[in-house]
């Protein structure tokens, strides 16, 4: 890889061990996230994520699920942190995001994290997925710092759910490479209804803002596998409960219609999604279509799209007939 990651001058001039000291001392009074609990994490204190002061690794692979463009032939080096900052009633991981209990024996110190990434740079993985980092980022940030000290030289990818603060991520500028967002609903009512998040769109709409000021709408190749730029990640819900007019609409109008766009089919009624009749099925073919037509309206013409059948297999997305794998 010829790709040299933003951190190695963060690093080498010694920004990137002063942001990682200002993260944790954000923990004192926790505002790492919208939630803004204000609770000692480093007493162990617990907010809504219930996560204390160490970092929870559920699991950690070489992931071959991601877009093509981050997978690879190798794998993307994923970590999957546990607990959560959004209730999801329909969450397709929630033994781990709202399992907190369980998860607690999953702490691992901030040097066990690094040595996890550099773990997956010698299995030759493409790259470091953070996956659900929000309530992590402050220990994340100081694993990292210590990570390269060891010798990472990886692009790091930053896998949310988008419910992120705009403070803490100024502290990844130059830090994150690649970030790849979620972006799961237009309104604050259906966040509020059906993520327990009353402010889900106000606060995503800054913090991927933020994250498109940081790297823009280009994503920057070394080969086949991206190691720089944003790809918005927007799920498909039955019903049209995402509100994708909304969410496209202002990716169009207040970011850019060059950035890229991951349409997800994958939807399926689990976790406590039988508690509501409107999301209690799995997605229509003709609710996709609608969502891709949609990208079509809007002028978004890059990113990917998936079989309805499978919810994988990406493919690239264009801004015309070829968009729509169902058309004849």
């Amino acid at each position: 890889m010829n790709f040299i990651p933003s951190y190695i001058r963060l690093f080498q001039n010694g920004e990137l061990k002063k942001r990682a000291q200002l993260a944790l001392d954000v923990l004192k009074s926790c505002k790492s996230c919208p939630r803004n609990c204000e609770v000692n994490r480093t007493e162990d204190e617990l907010g809504i994520c219930c996560s204390g002061l160490l970092p929870i690794v559920s699991s950690y692979t070489s992931h071959f699920g991601e877009e093509p463009v981050l997978s690879g032939t190798r794998g993307a080096g994923n970590i999957f942190f546990g607990n959560c900052n959004l209730r999801c009633i329909f969450c397709q991981n929630f033994e781990i995001s709202q399992n907190w209990k369980a998860e607690k024996i999953n702490e691992v110190s901030h040097g066990k994290l690094a040595d996890i990434m550099i773990e997956l740079q010698n299995k030759k993985c493409h790259n470091i997925g953070l996956v659900s980092p929000t309530h992590f980022s402050a220990q994340i940030l100081k694993s990292i710092s210590l990570a390269v000290e060891k010798g990472l030289r990886l692009p790091i990818i930053y896998n949310t759910n988008g419910y992120d603060s705009v403070e803490m991520l100024k502290l990844y500028d130059d830090v994150i490479d690649i970030y790849l967002p979620d972006f799961k609903y237009g309104t604050n009512q259906s966040a509020k209804t059906y993520s327990n998040a009353d402010n889900y769109f106000d606060y995503t709409r800054k913090a991927i803002k933020e994250m498109f000021r940081q790297v823009g709408d280009e994503l920057i190749y070394d080969g086949d596998i991206v190691v720089r730029g944003l790809i918005i990640r927007h799920l498909v819900l039955p019903n049209g409960l995402a509100e994708t007019e909304k969410v496209f609409q202002f990716i169009a109008e207040e970011l850019s219609t060059n950035v890229h766009i991951s349409l997800m089919s994958q939807y399926f009624p689990t976790n406590k999604a039988h508690t509501n009749i409107l999301i209690d099925r799995p997605l229509r073919k003709s609710e996709y279509e609608k969502a891709i037509e949609l990208m079509n309206k809007y002028g978004l013409h890059n990113g990917w799209i998936q079989e309805m059948e499978s919810g994988e297999n990406y493919k690239p997305y264009f801004n015309d007939d070829r968009a729509n794998p169902f058309k004849n």
